[in-house]
C-alpha cells in the first residue's frame, strides 16, 4: 500500500515533478559559469522541496518542514526581488536572449513558484487525505 501511494501519479504530483526537473535542467546548464555553484544552489533548493512535495508531502506539512519551506519562500521572493530584471521588456525573447540579467531573474521567478507550488500542494494533499 505505501508503495502503491508512492508512486500514484496525481496532477499535483505530476506538476511538482515537472517543476523539478525544469529547477534540475536550470541547475546543469549552470556548470560554465563563473558564479555557477551560486547559482546551481538556488535553483536546486527548490528542486529538493518539488521532490519532496512530490514523494513525501508528510514532511512538508510537519512543523519544521512547513517552518522551512516557508522560510524558502521568503529568502527566494527577496530573491527575486534583488535579481529583477532592470531592462525594459525583459520578457521579450530578443531580450531574455540577449541578458543574462533577464534570464536569472526570470529563472529566479520561476523558482519561487516551485516554492509556491511545493507548499500549496503540500497543503492540498492533506485536505484530499483528511476528506478521504
Amino acid at each position: 500500500r505505501q508503495l502503491f501511494t508512492l508512486i500514484r501519479a496525481t496532477p499535483m504530483r505530476i506538476l511538482n515533478l515537472l517543476l523539478a526537473l525544469a529547477m534540475l535542467g536550470f541547475a546543469a546548464v549552470q556548470y560554465n559559469d563563473p558564479d555557477g555553484p551560486l547559482w546551481a544552489v538556488y535553483y536546486l533548493v527548490p528542486t529538493g522541496w518539488a521532490l519532496l512535495a512530490a514523494f513525501r508531502p508528510d514532511v512538508l506539512r510537519s512543523t519544521t518542514g512547513s517552518r522551512l519551506l516557508w522560510a524558502s519562500v521568503a529568502v527566494w521572493l527577496g530573491l527575486v526581488i534583488f535579481y529583477w530584471p532592470q531592462m525594459p521588456n525583459f520578457w521579450q525573447r530578443e531580450v531574455f536572449m540577449a541578458e543574462e540579467t533577464a534570464r536569472e531573474g526570470m529563472g529566479l521567478m520561476i523558482a519561487w513558484v516551485t516554492l509556491l507550488v511545493a507548499r500549496f500542494s503540500a497543503r492540498q494533499t492533506q485536505r484530499s487525505e483528511s476528506a478521504a
